[in-house]
């Protein structure tokens, strides 16, 4: 009997067959001779991203040449530490991996100094803001408090614990204006470290208000002003927020996660450019930069030994598979390909910001200048969670938001968050950006809050009107016929081979 990859060879034109085609069989061969089920779930997964419009802000596709680096034995390394520094011997080619991942994002980025160690961008908030931390003040040992697990602690021993620290004080952007979790959210591991205040946007036009955020920033004197976002449809001025932290006296640490590919494609310039005027940045490897899930951190070279111990300080041992996939996407992100891929990010999402005012939307802030929008769906007569089941009943992935201000909460939210990064890395541009808005308009336009047994709108169902699905998944059948992902991978025979 043989193997899928004997009869993908075999049964396969030789000018047809391709390496990208022989690794993913093989790679998955290997994985099903242990367990089929996980092999047959990753095909699946290919099956569902082709036949879905990703519109999800956070999410991309890295190129298989960043996959296939994650997969291979350098997965078996332990390397704590950081280059010419590890606490585990034989880590020379480890050393090799991380020194080149992080001289590709010094130059990709303009930075003085980069780690490529964080596995998230939760990861690399931690250790930025304990690195500011250990820069600044002298940390006292939590064994002193009684308690060494700091998930245990109670909140009277966080309150001793920011005491010893000298109750230092942490300033990011609202939850509910756009900020992410780590920036001082108050159910997060952030708001227990810090004595953590939020800046907002303002209620009528939705924008950073710089000079409300100066006054509350020389009110509060924060060791750390925090810029960055996770859901917020405009470009920030760094410099601006550079000449606030100087003038209260905080490290301007900025969270790029969302939008560090529009920096590494050189659409966000000057003042627009975090590493030009932050201490710190923060970032994913994934969205729009277009790697692998993990995270980087860009530092000054005041905060580079502290940065460079998240490894014991907060990390465990690295992933150098990943770091290796990171290297990968860092010499991608340095061509011209590149950035002509970035700039069309940005385009793609101001045209569709465009069409979908056109067709009577309400955008936060009334339009994009980055790859996200926010949709508010009330005027629908939906929440955000009954707009995102609907739009993936109708073949389309994207997510619910709060909004500024959010009556719904952040389960049901008010909104939805569009991004572009993925269909533009499908090669999509201005009239399939005309033809989402009108699908996204159809969907929602026909859909209804389902109802309770006794009659009422419940928030957690929907009614699509049978038509309207069956029209929105056809269109978006024809617009991804047209854009294949990982066009060299043959589904139908990965389907065959690996799905039973």
């Amino acid at each position: 009997m043989s193997t899928p990859l004997q009869e993908y060879l075999s049964t396969t034109k030789p000018e047809k067959i391709n390496a990208a085609m022989v690794a993913y069989v093989a790679n998955l061969q290997e994985v099903a001779t242990v367990a089929p089920e996980i092999a047959a779930s990753v095909v699946k997964e290919l099956a569902t991203q082709r036949a879905h419009l990703k519109l999800v802000a956070s999410e991309n596709y890295c190129s298989l040449n960043v996959q296939a680096a994650m997969g291979n034995l350098l997965t078996d390394k332990y390397a704590e530490g950081y280059p010419e520094h590890r606490y585990y011997g034989g880590c020379e080619n480890v050393d090799a991996v991380e020194s080149v991942a992080a001289e590709e994002a010094k130059a990709l980025f303009g930075a003085e100094h980069a780690y490529v160690q964080p596995h998230s961008g939760a990861d690399a908030n931690l250790v930025a803001y304990w690195a500011i931390l250990n820069a600044k003040i002298e940390l006292p040992e939590c064994e002193k408090l009684g308690e060494t697990n700091l998930s245990n602690l109670t909140d009277q021993q966080w309150a001793e614990l920011r005491a010893k620290l000298g109750n230092q004080k942490l300033m990011g952007l609202d939850y509910y204006s756009g900020g992410h979790l780590t920036h001082g959210y108050r159910q997060n591991l952030s708001a227990r470290m810090f004595d953590s205040y939020s800046y907002t946007v303002d209620k009528e036009t939705g924008l950073l208000d710089y000079d409300a955020i100066e006054k509350q920033a020389m009110e509060v004197k924060p060791l750390i002003l925090l810029a960055g976002y996770s859901a917020y449809p405009r470009a920030i001025n760094f410099k601006r927020f550079r000449e606030i932290a100087d003038k209260c006296g905080a490290v301007l640490m900025v969270d790029m996660a969302h939008f560090a590919g529009l920096v590494a494609g050189k659409v966000f310039t000057g003042e627009y450019n975090p590493v030009e005027w932050a201490d710190v940045v923060t970032t994913t490897t994934h969205k729009t930069l277009r790697g692998p899930r993990g995270a980087l951190i860009l530092c000054k070279k005041e905060f580079a030994d502290s940065v460079n111990k998240g490894c014991p300080l907060a990390l465990g041992g690295p992933l150098p598979h990943v770091m290796a996939a990171k290297a990968v996407a860092f010499k991608e992100a340095r061509t011209n390909a590149y950035q002509d891929y970035a700039q069309n990010v940005q385009n793609n999402a101001k045209i569709l910001a465009e069409e979908c005012i056109k067709l009577g939307m309400k955008l936060q802030t009334g339009g994009t200048d980055n790859h996200l929008m926010l949709i508010d769906v009330t005027s629908f007569g939906l929440t955000g969670r009954q707009a995102e089941n609907a739009m993936f009943e109708c073949g389309i992935t994207l997510n619910r938001n709060t909004l500024p201000f959010d009556p719904q909460g952040p389960w049901w939210t008010s909104g939805i968050r569009v991004g572009t990064p993925a269909v533009t890395t499908l090669g999509m541009g201005k009239e399939e950006m005309k033809e989402i808005a009108t699908i996204i308009n159809l969907v929602l336009s026909g859909t209804k809050p389902g109802l309770t047994k006794e009659g009422k709108p419940a928030k957690g169902k929907i009614e699509i009107d049978p038509a309207v699905k069956e029209e929105a998944k056809k269109r978006v059948a024809t617009l991804l016929d047209k854009f294949i992902l990982y066009p060299e991978l043959d589904i139908n025979f990965l389907q065959k081979s690996f799905i039973k």
